[in-house]
């Protein structure tokens, strides 16, 4: 076993899943009584069932909502298409550069647009994220194109943008699409999905979102025996899984594909309680290959329903 064998397992009893012991060996558990039920609990994920530990799980789902996504990608992407109709009347796209406001909408940097298309008309901005080479989850946000011209909040973003991409910018260069709503795809292939403007303002970005990429190459690289594991315990696919990869983790649980001789899967996996750092999450993960490696060796009875694979990946 790898060294999550020294962590607590995520059914622990009230604060057992939120500190970790070191050096604990390895052996059956000892405080049985103290370990907790996993309790069988179907969300409204969009390609699986899922478990739940018994916290408040009438406020947790298994799966971040599409307008926190959209923010998310929004948040990590720093090139995307602007498209509008041209002054011959077809539609028209370039490559663009562009940070995003304080409400998440995207502020791009053009050299005289006019030259193109009016700036001041509808437009379309996409943005696409892939997510560790195995997944392309893309939004588009619809609107009108217009010029900044509050002094504060250009001076605001010229900093955002020399932050981002280590150059000063020209304020006078700078346009903001005003957003109208946005149409979020997770991958090629998946169902569309309309996002409101006032969800995605009102949304915030995944705080794993700078750190989920680094988290899901040390898992998959470090702990690829663990991963398997995982999927053993957790997931009923109905077939001899042969490997698994971590497509993407965030604060309420994580992604994964699944491979057999003939099939690949996507599964759903939720965290048993929502994190908001990679220290928590990495402990989550930890505590889970934990719990998994006791239960497959039967130092514990799996009292909870596997996750259900729904269907197949792409």
């Amino acid at each position: 076993m790898h060294s999550s064998s020294s962590l607590l397992p995520a059914s622990a009893h009230i604060a057992l899943s939120n500190f970790f012991v070191p050096n604990l060996p390895r052996r059956p558990f000892q405080i049985q009584t103290e370990i907790s039920k996993f309790s069988s609990h179907h969300f409204s994920g969009i390609q699986c069932s899922a478990l739940s530990v018994p916290i408040d799980s009438s406020r947790f789902n298994s799966k971040t909502s599409p307008a926190e996504v959209s923010r998310t990608i929004l948040e990590l992407s720093s090139t995307g298409t602007l498209s509008a109709i041209s002054s011959d009347g077809y539609p028209l796209g370039i490559g663009a550069r562009f940070v995003v406001d304080a409400q998440g909408a995207p502020v791009l940097c053009l050299n005289e647009p006019r030259k193109l298309f009016a700036p001041g008309g509808s437009s379309s901005f996409h943005v696409q994220l892939e997510q560790s080479r195995l997944r392309m989850s893309q939004c588009t946000v619809l609107g009108n194109l217009d010029k900044l011209h509050d002094m504060l909040i250009l001076k605001k973003l010229c900093t955002s943008w020399e932050k981002k991409f280590s150059e000063q910018v020209d304020g006078g260069l700078l346009y903001v699409i005003k957003v109208d709503r946005i149409l979020l795809i997770e991958d090629f292939k998946e169902d569309t999905v309309w996002v409101a403007p006032k969800d995605y303002l009102n949304a915030e970005p995944d705080p794993l979102r700078n750190c989920a990429e680094k988290i899901v190459y040390e898992m998959d690289t470090k702990h690829a025996e663990d991963i398997l594991r995982i999927c053993n315990v957790y997931v009923d696919s109905q077939f001899q899984v042969t490997d698994a990869k971590l497509i993407w983790v965030d604060r309420l649980g994580f992604d994964l594909y699944i491979y057999s001789k003939d099939e690949t899967c996507t599964v759903r996996i939720p965290f048993p309680r929502e994190v908001s750092d990679e220290k928590a999450a990495k402990s989550l993960f930890n505590s889970m290959f934990h719990l998994a490696w006791e239960i497959e060796r039967g130092y514990v009875v799996k009292d909870f329903d596997k996750v259900k694979v729904l269907r197949m990946a792409r």
